[in-house]
């Protein structure tokens, strides 16, 4: 019985080989490999990244350069030598060459764009003077289009003949003499139909599109409202300027959730991998609005002042101060991630504010009652088994802490929801309400609420 020898893994084979530095070797071996496991050669063997993409295929190479991390390919660009820059720079589509170009500093980029082809330059030029996260700097020229007396066997003709440059051929473009877009029209619909059918008697006159200036996040609701795989983006005028597909648009939602998260936990978006971003710099994205919370925490001890007086009358009130700042702030916090979520995904708009206001009404109010509820028992409980602790007034005080917990979660929910609508309202990130910010906002108005409470329940008896 024979047994069978185990083949060294890929890391393996390349240690070797990299041992042996035969480039027509290591050449064929990466050539012959996954794009994606090329990709994690390159995260396992950081020290060879410029020289795994240098000895590639160009067109393999810009594939595996496409999925690497900002910081990856910066470091790559910064050691490759400049004719092989280059020929990378200009294989890259022009939207994903523009998305790497504004990663880098204004300096880099002038550097750069005199390496290019001068059509790409063009082109390239063309896509970074669009406004910032517009759907401009994500669409690629590289696309087929028909005209609306072509034949099918004509359009058969265009795309063997354009088609191998596109990004996708999934859908064809319809425009007039003028660039004027007309139509879409998938390439099922194409194949289907017979060869001497024209293009006009295929069309359906139904498409969407996209303007150059949109959001890129509004384009990603399109996307995800229309299921389609790619979309035309088109000026003022309709003229189609270019198509957007749906890997670009899988990368912006994946900025987006990592820029919202990093917003919902008090911090400005990073832009980059967090063991990459210098150290001073992550200083400053975080200390911003760690300063205002910390100036809003503030109004805290201003609550506790104005209440002073009450409290050295009835210092068992204080025992309950964190209970009812963190039950106004968790649920502050918990509404106000539900609405930023639902916002994110379209589920809710603007319009919406009325119907949210009404569930988060009876949502704090039942939440509230169970917590009131819970917080009367633990009053009620400690008193069985230590009666000094609450005094006399032992059933006052717990009064005191189950209504201020329902008028405190209540408000937490309220503000929680309607903070992330009202900063939309104002053409603000609602992301920027984040669980910090709307935890301390929480934290004060909960004092207010709950020493309110406490002299209405306790005025002329404990106060």
């Amino acid at each position: 019985m024979s047994l069978e020898l185990e083949q060294p893994n890929i890391s393996e084979q390349f240690e070797q080989l990299i041992s042996k530095e035969d480039k027509l070797e290591i050449r064929e071996f990466l050539d012959d490999q996954n794009i994606s496991d090329v990709a994690e050669l390159i995260n396992e063997y950081p020290e060879y990244e410029a020289q795994i993409i240098a000895n590639m295929a160009v067109h393999r190479a810009v594939s595996v350069f496409k999925i690497l991390d900002i910081a990856q390919q910066k470091d790559i660009i910064k050691e490759l030598p400049s004719a092989k820059t280059a020929e990378l720079l200009n294989e890259l589509p022009a939207d994903d060459r523009t998305d790497f170009l504004e990663e880098l500093p204004k300096a880099a980029i002038r550097d750069l764009i005199k390496l290019l082809d001068p059509e790409e330059r063009k082109i390239t030029l063309s896509l970074l003077g669009y406004p910032e996260d517009s759907v401009g700097r994500l669409m690629t020229p590289d696309y087929v289009y028909v005209y609306l007396h072509n034949t099918v066997s004509e359009v058969y003709e265009t795309i063997r003949k354009h088609a191998k440059n596109s990004e996708t051929i999934d859908v064809i473009y319809v425009i007039d003499q003028s660039g004027l877009l007309i139509d879409d029209i998938r390439i099922r619909d194409i194949i289907l139909a017979s060869p001497e059918k024209r293009v006009d008697e295929i069309i359906d006159g139904r498409f969407v599109s996209l303007n150059v200036n949109d959001d890129q996040e509004h384009a990603s609701q399109v996307f995800k409202m229309n299921n389609r795989v790619a979309l035309p983006v088109v000026d003022d005028n309709n003229i189609l300027l270019g198509i957007v597909t749906i890997d670009d648009m899988l990368w912006v939602a994946n900025e987006e959730f990592s820029e919202d998260m990093q917003k919902m936990g008090g911090t400005e978006a990073l832009n980059e991998p967090y063991l990459d971003i210098p150290l001073l710099k992550l200083f400053r994205k975080r200390i911003g609005w760690l300063v205002v919370l910390f100036l809003g925490e503030m109004l805290t001890a201003t609550a506790m002042g104005y209440f002073e007086h009450d409290i050295a009358k009835a210092v068992v009130l204080a025992l309950f101060v964190p209970l009812i700042i963190s039950s106004g702030g968790n649920s502050g916090s918990q509404a106000s991630t539900l609405i930023i979520q639902a916002m994110a995904v379209g589920e809710i708009g603007i319009a919406d504010w009325w119907r949210v206001l009404r569930r988060e009404i009876l949502s704090g109010l039942m939440l509230g009652f169970v917590l009131g509820f819970i917080g009367f028992i633990r009053v009620m409980v400690w008193h069985s088994i230590a009666p000094a602790m609450y005094g006399d007034h032992w059933l006052l005080i717990a009064a005191t802490v189950g209504f201020a917990l329902i008028g405190v979660v209540i408000w937490g929910t309220l503000s929680g929801s309607m903070l992330p609508i009202l900063l939309k309202k104002c053409g603000a990130d609602p992301a920027v309400s984040s669980a910090p910010f709307v935890a301390t906002l929480v934290d004060v108005t909960g004092l207010v609420i709950y020493f309110s409470v406490a002299v209405l329940f306790l005025k002329g008896i404990l106060l």
